[in-house]
């Protein structure tokens, strides 16, 4: 049968979605389009008669979307587990994302400003509605000791596709005229389209490949999913570390997240850099973040996860005072190797880390958990994002905002000294 687990041809095709959407998560969030939006924006916007700043705007927007995910995360994940329909939402939220990503080819200036703001948060909605669906065939294409294996592949795929593509898109922005375009600008906006049909292209590979889906009556989806929340929270109640550790992780994620979103926007605004620049940075972290993960799990194996999780949140932390005292454009891309360290390996320990707090009897409700862990990322996302711009436009400077996510580390690595657990300390 085709669809058997741990099936090579159909694993290859579930990790090839990652290396379809990962350009979204590259090109549009982090490599051009902040910088872009900043340029092509006045410094001031009116928005519902209230004056905002371009880049508190762009903060806000991203806080505004994820807190609309936030809330429909439990629906998406009932329909997810219960529905059978996998593929068929799958497509929804692909075809929506890609052509949202094309549809930022008509932002232009502040006179397409509604096009370019309801499009990025479109992207983003299908990129993280997506997820779920693409994250809930790992079981049913994977054996459980497969998980690991099958979900780097997953990884390294889509750090191999974004990265091809980036690569091409910054030899079309820097070269515009061996491409037969005429300038840099109509080149960045070729990109956002290119990102849509990568997305949506390659993404007819899992969808050949995958197994098709097995409908079943749809009915209270919205009422279980946020029932397996309820009870997940329910159940960490009680139990103190885990509790102690997803606080600690909700404060210092919503410093990696707002850092991951926002600092194109901060170099581009304080520092004055291009699109090449940019690229160029983005590019950086990639490559340093594949040895700061290999690097930090080294340490974890040695130490344990509470302390590589405390090592990376000390450097998090000197990242946001360097930042708020970087000048030059040579000083940033010292700082753009510091974030590539620590960016992948947080985000991959936190999630283990979370893994080895819950008890045996907590295995049976995975999916109620990790359902719960990803309401609070993106909530911590809404709030390390809005308070970013926030503070960005009642100070009138980003650097002050970049001091706040300092300021969350700090409460994230004091919670997480609190955290008393022996799977934590010593490695295995």
């Amino acid at each position: 049968m085709e669809n058997k687990l741990n099936n090579p041809r159909i694993v290859r095709g579930w990790a090839f979605f990652d290396w379809a959407n990962s350009a979204y998560a590259l090109v549009i969030t982090v490599a051009i389009f902040p910088a872009y939006f900043i340029s092509h924006t006045t410094e001031n916007i009116p928005v519902f008669g209230w004056e905002l700043s371009n880049s508190a705007l762009f903060s806000y927007i991203i806080s505004f979307t994820y807190l609309l995910i936030a809330l429909a995360l439990p629906l998406l994940s009932g329909l997810a587990d219960y529905s059978g329909r996998r593929m068929f939402f799958l497509k929804i939220f692909t075809t929506i994302g890609s052509i949202a990503c094309m549809s930022l080819y008509f932002f232009t200036g502040m006179e397409t400003l509604s096009i370019g703001l309801l499009s990025f948060i479109l992207a983003i909605i299908g990129f993280d509605g997506g997820k779920v669906f693409y994250n809930s065939y790992l079981p049913v294409i994977s054996s459980e000791d497969k998980y690991d294996k099958v979900s780097a592949m997953g990884f390294a795929y889509g750090y191999i596709g974004s990265v091809l593509l980036l690569l091409l898109n910054l030899a079309m922005i820097m070269k515009p005229g061996l491409f037969g375009i005429p300038d840099s600008d109509l080149a960045v906006r070729i990109s956002f389209i290119l990102v849509g049909i990568w997305w949506i292209g390659f993404a007819q590979i899992p969808f050949k490949r995958l197994p098709a889906d097995q409908r079943k009556p749809v009915k209270d989806f919205f009422r279980v999913g946020f029932r397996e929340i309820s009870q997940a929270y329910n159940s960490i109640k009680p139990k103190v570390n885990v509790r102690l550790f997803l606080w600690s992780f909700f404060f210092y994620s919503a410093g990696v997240q707002t850092v991951l979103y926002l600092a194109s926007t901060f170099a581009e605004k304080e520092l004055n850099f291009g699109t090449t620049g940019l690229i160029v940075i983005v590019l950086i972290l990639q490559i340093v973040a594949v040895g700061g993960a290999y690097l930090f799990a080294w340490v974890s194996s040695r130490l344990g996860n509470k302390p590589a999780i405390s090592a990376m949140l000390v450097i998090w932390i000197v990242i946001c005072i360097l930042a708020y005292f970087v000048q030059g454009q040579v000083q940033f891309y010292i700082l753009a190797s510091l974030v590539g360290l620590v960016m992948g390996g947080i985000q991959s320990m936190s999630r283990s880390t979370y893994s080895k707090l819950l008890s045996g009897s907590d295995k049976t409700q995975l999916n109620s958990f990790f359902s719960f862990y990803e309401v609070l990322e993106k909530l911590a996302i809404v709030f390390g994002t809005f308070s970013f711009g926030l503070i960005d436009q009642l100070s009138g400077g980003m650097r002050n905002s970049v001091l706040i996510l300092g300021v969350y580390f700090i409460i994230g690595l004091a919670i997480l000294a609190r955290v008393n657990s022996p799977k934590l300390k010593t490695g295995i």
